[in-house]
């Protein structure tokens, strides 16, 4: 058993699962709260999930976007980060167990996220990675750039071909940033690096199961960022539903497509947080809570983020971080109002800010509250936005000056093959 300082001094224990958006929001919003705070993580670090695409193209380095969460928070001094991986709940001692013994808890919020979604066909992991760690990110990155210089090395057009084939599954803004970047990647960027193949040959291609891109946004921006793609070589296929993945083909709309690479931005779903605590929850695993965030039948177990199926107002709340961001702020004030004796607090609300998308180097779209954005203004706000997220003044410096290099020379500096075998993704 894990032993916990509250022990000693008898003060509420609140333990934080995740160290992603929400989890991190809850545990600030208690700094000033007289209890101790426990946050357990897997991994040591926090992600900005928004700019992996980012990591995955070659554009930014992992430690652009990631900080480790005792940095973040070394400053909260009634906060113990703990690294281990959770495996299980148990509520009635009020217990989270971990990869290192059992944590008790007086309140629990899970803040665990999501990850990849394949309806059915987990097998399809192996060779079309999703993008949710800096793992993914740079095993992807290291894929695509091993595709060219295999493709480099091939004797004959037909392999050539197929390596550089690239495939995204799934025409949400994930897949239509990875869609964009690559062809910026493969147009621009290694442009003149090869001697026997034109990388600017490559194939890029989007699959939408689905009548349009961004389903998300209104369809004039869908439109619009599709004309984008397709204006930078970007093969867009709506309509057409992936019915078999390969280590070197994908089997979509009756059509047998070779592939050297293969992306999954088609789905995700909820970390196994509704298995844990054995109760039940939605098509994609999300745990249905009650208007304060909390479990059904149990006031004192929060789960927000990915992990929760929200309503406000009849509206279910979209798995965005801002949205997670807002949800852990909300439990962090309630349980703190609620430890220091005071009154109930409302329900949570949910603030929509809008949506944005990016379509390579200048052009995105967006929504802020009925004002629609679209090209090189919207990839400035988007810009503008992403850097105001990042955690900081670091990162921020150091994502502005890769983004003006890049943009001024087309040029990435984290064209990076990380290891000597190739990644398990290519299916040998």
């Amino acid at each position: 058993m894990l032993v916990a300082h509250s022990e000693a001094t008898r003060r509420p224990k609140v333990v934080v699962v995740g160290g992603g958006f929400g989890g991190l929001e809850a545990a600030k919003a208690l700094a000033s709260c007289k209890a101790d705070v426990i946050l357990v993580d897997e991994n040591n670090h926090h992600c900005f999930q928004p700019l992996l695409y980012q990591v995955a193209t070659a554009a930014l380095s992992p430690a652009d976007i990631a900080w480790p969460i005792r940095f973040i928070l070394r400053h909260q001094k009634n906060v113990e980060v703990l690294l281990s991986r959770v495996e299980g709940i148990d509520r009635q001692l009020k217990a989270v167990k971990t990869s290192s013994g059992e944590i008790a808890y007086d309140y629990l919020i899970l803040a665990t996220g999501a990850t990849h979604h394949y309806f059915g066909h987990p097998e399809w992991s192996r060779v079309a990675p999703g993008l949710k760690k800096i793992e993914d990110a740079t095993r992807i990155r290291s894929h695509i750039l091993r595709q060219f210089e295999e493709a480099e090395l091939a004797k004959d057009e037909a392999t050539q071909h197929r390596l550089m084939t690239f495939v995204i599954v799934g025409g949400g803004a994930t897949g239509v940033e990875m869609a964009g970047a690559i062809a910026e990647l493969a147009r621009q960027t290694l442009g003149k690096d090869f001697r026997h193949i034109r990388p600017s040959e490559a194939s890029i291609l989007l699959l939408e199961a689905g009548p349009r891109l961004l389903l998300a946004f209104p369809s004039a921006l869908s439109s619009s960022a599709e004309r984008a793609l397709v204006a930078m070589g970007v093969d867009v296929r709506t309509r057409t539903a992936v019915t078999s993945c390969n280590h070197d083909s994908v089997e979509a709309g009756g059509t047998l497509i070779p592939a050297g690479t293969i992306v999954w931005a088609a789905g995700v779903k909820a970390s196994p947080v509704a298995d844990w605590l054995e109760v039940p929850h939605d098509r994609s695993g999300r745990v249905p809570v009650a208007p304060d965030l909390s479990v059904p039948g149990d006031p004192d177990v929060f789960v927000i983020g990915d992990a929760a199926a929200v309503t406000v107002n009849g509206e279910p709340v979209p798995g965005v971080a801002p949205a997670a961001k807002q949800m852990g702020r909300y439990v962090g004030q309630l349980l703190a109002n609620r430890i220091a004796g005071g009154k109930r607090i409302p329900p949570f609300t949910y603030r929509d800010y809008g949506a944005l998308a990016t379509v390579g180097r200048k052009f995105a779209v967006g929504t802020v509250g009925r004002l629609r954005l679209s090209g090189f203004t919207g990839w400035a706000f988007w810009s503008v936005v992403h850097i105001y997220y990042l955690v900081g003044a670091r990162n921020r410096l150091l994502v502005v000056l890769n983004w003006v290099w890049s943009y001024a020379t087309f040029q990435r500096g984290a064209r990076l093959i990380i290891g000597t075998e190739p990644p398990p993704m290519n299916g040998r």
